[in-house]
């Protein structure tokens, strides 16, 4: 295996001085490293508030909150009397048909106040008054969580332009070191020690690395694109990873779920939702009660009304309109509407569901990630190891150049695969806050509009989706490494031993120095 490879210097001793110095240069980075990692976080901070104050996204949900205040303020109005002020003026001419025809004309003009006050009109306005405050609601935490997502997006589209640009120096360091390994061996092969089959698999392997960094170009141009289209500029010069969000964070999996079931923008739009589509079922039964209203009418003018010489009139009466049939019509919405109840309870276990494995999944992540950037980093390091050892090996003709490109590149899969994962957890952390609706608070981003005042102390009370979408995120419980690490042993104490052949030595390359005694590689 390429990882059990090391340099050719045997001394233990000298080997665990330069692990240390390479841990110790590493930790001295990191804190050197300090005062830029705040900086990149202020400019992630300052992306993500670009692009919750910009995104039409979010402003058109706002505009849409903003527009259910003004609708739940009408709806208000139907508990108020009516006042209209009536103005009229015109020219009459009647004939009137008998024995003998009559013909009259007159000129009539008049001014009317009257006032009308609905009584009872079987709860149709406060149901509907109910149900524009929750629709209001509605609107309110669509707005909150579109806030949290397009902050999410802005976050994402910030570490894949950080992402991509390290990929972009990975490319163009694996390009730079099969250009040297093809312009070594032409060199060999215009000198004659060297065949024209390697010189051929080393300009195939430097096309490889010339078509890696070309994608890689692309994949940060796209980005930039996307990153251009959320935040509505382009992005920073100096995007580098920045510090992880983990201030805050959930500790276990379980409360990972449950604070996102009770807290995410689409959860508790969903409920509010519901209770919308509720009290508008409540309201249709009004239509089988009747209505009554209190109208007070007094009007003045000449001629009113088409009255001869009448000047005024007042009147004060009680109105029932009581609507007995109406083709069934009534029914059909009854049915209708209990339909749509359902449908919304069912579309908020839908949500609730979503974010119940968004949330688990992301949490997980984070988990999983920290784990594999410690393999991952001691892969790159062995397999870095191993690199250097075929260079040196290849020099001296112990090693063909077939073993030296397939190392390098699988070094460069290895720094691929840990850059990934690095940017990986930091995603993974911002997708779990975004899941508890926690992102702009981490990120201290404050939303210029106030907090609806209904949303204060807010609770799903027994509208959550508790029965049908339980607070509870899977438990899977991996193989002990202790079982795995035996069976191994098992394995490998059950395999034939094979003798070890003696060592032939490789001549050298013409004109190649005569080689020292090395140590035998593993």
């Amino acid at each position: 295996m390429l990882t059990q490879v090391e340099p050719l210097s045997a001394d233990p001793f000298e080997s665990a001085l330069m692990s240390l110095n390479t841990r110790l240069t590493a930790l001295a980075l990191l804190f050197a490293c300090l005062p830029l990692a705040a900086q990149t976080t202020d400019a992630l901070k300052a992306s993500a508030r670009k692009a919750v104050q910009t995104h039409p996204e979010v402003l058109s949900r706002l505009n849409a909150w903003r527009a259910s205040i003004d609708e739940a303020s009408a709806a208000r109005s139907g508990f108020l009397p009516r006042v209209d002020l009536t103005v009229s003026g015109g020219h009459e001419r009647d004939r009137v048909s008998s024995r003998d025809p009559v013909r009259s004309s007159m000129e009539r003009s008049g001014a009317a106040l009257s006032v009308t006050q609905v009584l009872w009109d079987g709860s149709a306005t406060r149901s509907e008054v109910r149900r524009l405050g929750h629709a209001k609601l509605t609107r309110y935490f669509e707005f909150v969580d579109s806030s949290e997502q397009t902050a999410l997006e802005a976050v994402r589209a910030y570490y894949d332009v950080a992402r991509f640009r390290r990929l972009v120096e990975l490319a163009e360091d694996n390009y730079v070191q099969h250009k040297a390994s093809h312009d070594q061996i032409q060199a060999r092969f215009k000198a004659g020690v060297s065949r024209g089959v390697d010189l051929e698999q080393a300009a195939a392997r430097l096309a490889l690395a010339e078509s890696n960094l070309s994608t890689e170009i692309a994949n940060l141009h796209d980005v930039s694109a996307r990153y251009q289209r959320l935040v509505g500029e382009l992005p920073p010069a100096d995007a580098t990873l920045p510090a992880p969000l983990t201030a805050g964070l959930p500790l276990t999996a379980s409360s990972a779920v449950e604070a996102a079931v009770s807290h995410s923008g689409t959860v508790t739009a969903a409920i509010e939702n519901l209770r919308a589509v509720r009290a508008q079922a409540d309201g249709r039964k009004a239509a089988y009660q009747p209505r009554v209203e209190a109208r007070l009418r007094a009007g003045v003018g000449h001629n009113y009304e088409s009255v001869r010489d009448q000047r005024r009139d007042t009147v004060a009466e009680l109105v029932m309109n009581w609507n007995l049939y109406n083709g069934g019509a009534d029914d059909a919405r009854a049915r209708q509407l209990a339909d749509l109840v359902n449908q919304a309870a069912d579309l908020r276990d839908k949500a609730c569901r979503d974010v119940r494995q968004t949330v688990a999944i992301a949490f997980n992540d984070t988990q999983k990630l920290v784990d594999q950037l410690r393999y991952l980093d001691a892969n790159q390091l062995a397999i870095e190891k191993a690199r250097d050892a075929y260079r040196k090996q290849f020099d001296i003709g112990q090693r063909s150049l077939l073993d030296l490109l397939n190392a390098e590149n699988e070094l460069y899969t290895a720094r691929r695969a840990y850059a990934n994962a690095e940017y990986d957890l930091g995603i993974a952390y911002a997708r779990v806050h975004a899941g508890t609706g926690t992102l702009l608070s981490t990120l201290g981003i404050t939303r210029e509009e106030p907090a609806s005042a209904e949303a204060q102390g807010w609770s799903a009370g027994e509208d959550g989706a508790a029965g049908r979408c339980p607070a509870v995120g899977p438990d899977f419980q991996p193989t002990p490494r202790a079982a795995l690490d035996a069976r191994a042993h098992r394995l490998s104490s059950s395999a034939p031993e094979v003798p070890r052949a003696p060592a032939t030595p490789v001549p050298a390359p013409a004109g190649s120095p005569p080689a020292r005694a090395t140590q035998p590689q593993r």
